[in-house]
């Protein structure tokens, strides 16, 4: 009796465990309320959520007027260029790419930028970890590249990711919201 007692507490002990360390989610409100950073995922566990291969299926707009108009992201290229692009965001060296995949005007398809892409950790500011990168060119190093970009995160299962990207407005903040699928490794 005894041993089997032991074994369904070591049991839901692991399934417990298992669990703890499943997918991280966060609500976009808290992302952008300043609320602690206890209401939410670590930087660690954003950083294990958004390791892999990922597609951006669309970018909608969060409380952006109409009219406003964007010319481009990330100082690259308009937000429909980045539609269809894949993030490769390994681990280790944190060092991946962006490839873009659609045809238009101003779009470069099958163009490759090198990016260095960590997870920003506030510590104990009360602000919410949140996705960085700097582009990287040829002959470029990391370490010598003073712009780069934060993305608010909002949501990652492990099969799907949502950021948030800042576009600062004549009265306050809006956002950009990127909707990304993981591609099969």
């Amino acid at each position: 009796m005894r041993k089997h007692i032991l074994s369904l507490v070591t049991l839901f002990s692991i399934v417990l465990l298992l669990g703890a360390c499943g997918a991280q989610k966060k609500t976009s409100s808290a992302s952008s309320s300043g609320n602690s950073a206890a209401s939410g995922p670590s930087a660690s566990d954003w950083r294990s959520g958004v390791k892999g291969k990922w597609v951006l299926n669309s970018v909608t707009r969060e409380d952006i007027p109409a009219a406003y108009t964007i010319k481009n992201i990330f100082d690259e290229a308009p937000v429909d260029c980045f539609i269809g692009s894949v993030w490769t965001l390994p681990g280790g060296n944190y060092r991946g790419n962006i490839t873009f995949n659609t045809d238009g005007t101003l779009c470069a398809n099958g163009a490759v930028r090198t990016i260095v892409w960590s997870i920003y950790n506030p510590k104990n500011t009360g602000e919410q970890p949140q996705f960085q990168f700097k582009k990287i060119y040829s002959g470029d190093k990391a370490a010598n590249v003073t712009t780069g970009y934060r993305l608010d995160l909002s949501y990652t299962d492990g099969q799907e990711l949502v950021m948030r990207l800042p576009i600062p407005l004549d009265n306050g903040t809006g956002f950009l919201v990127l909707n990304f699928s993981k591609l099969a490794e």
